[in-house]
């Protein structure tokens, strides 16, 4: 049984897999990572390894002192991932776009893939059906964009994320919540028809925290899975240690 671990920029995740199984999810607040891991732990004893991956504050060393009968396996750069790697600066290419990469190869072998991860930033990864890793684009997710508009601007408000009720904002505030949303959605529209354009044969995955918020406002046919992430890391470890 292995707990992965994926150390983002806000938040910690946490899943539980027996093999390919996912049993559970937890979300988990920096301040208290090491207390709300040992609970997991302490639910499921016959956890023995810990799979994890940080583009986060955490290292390899701070799981080191959760407890010494587990195995702790990092994924790096280093590993090894079932990809060409074709990033023009591929030192900089952070481990979670990586692991989101390899899961896509993994789980769908021979096609073209876009992976869209809509977190903290939007990333767009694309790897095409020779397992080659092109490289894709990196913008403000939903929340930055909320929060820049509030930080940079003298006067306008910090709301949380809500359905716009038109295009036309009549208000302040619905004209920030069709900017930043609408936005958001047209740019993934925009991006994906443009690699549609290019390509066939072609899988969409749309992942992160804001997939399920966002899949129904999207028109192209998409597979929405906000736990991709948490799978791939799995998929992984496993592809990692199948010698």
């Amino acid at each position: 049984m292995l707990l992965v671990i994926d150390v983002g920029n806000t938040q910690i995740k946490a899943a539980v897999f027996e093999q390919n199984t996912l049993l559970k999810k937890e979300i988990i607040a920096y301040e208290d990572w090491q207390i709300s891991l040992k609970k997991v732990m302490k639910n499921f004893s016959e956890i023995s390894i810990l799979v994890v991956a940080s583009v986060g504050k955490l290292e390899k060393s701070d799981f080191l002192t959760l407890d010494s009968g587990l195995n702790v396996y990092f994924i790096t750069r280093e590993s090894k991932f079932p990809f060409n790697n074709l990033y023009a600066s591929p030192s900089t290419l952070g481990i979670d776009r990586m692991i989101l990469a390899s899961g896509a190869v993994l789980q769908f072998p021979k096609k073209n893939r876009l992976v869209i991860d809509a977190g903290t930033c939007i990333t767009y990864d694309f790897i095409d059906s020779n397992d080659n890793y092109l490289g894709g684009a990196i913008s403000p997710g939903i929340r930055l964009r909320y929060e820049s508009l509030h930080n940079y601007t003298a006067k306008l408000p910090l709301l949380k994320k809500e359905k716009p009720i038109d295009i036309v904002g009549n208000s302040t505030t619905q004209s920030i919540h069709s900017g930043v949303i609408n936005g958001v959605s047209f740019e993934i529209e925009g991006f994906i028809n443009s690699v549609l354009d290019k390509n066939d044969n072609f899988i969409i995955i749309l992942t992160g925290g804001d997939a399920v918020f966002l899949a129904e406002r999207l028109k192209n046919t998409i597979f929405a899975n906000p736990n991709f992430l948490l799978e791939s890391l799995n998929q992984t470890f496993q592809y990692n240690n199948n010698d």
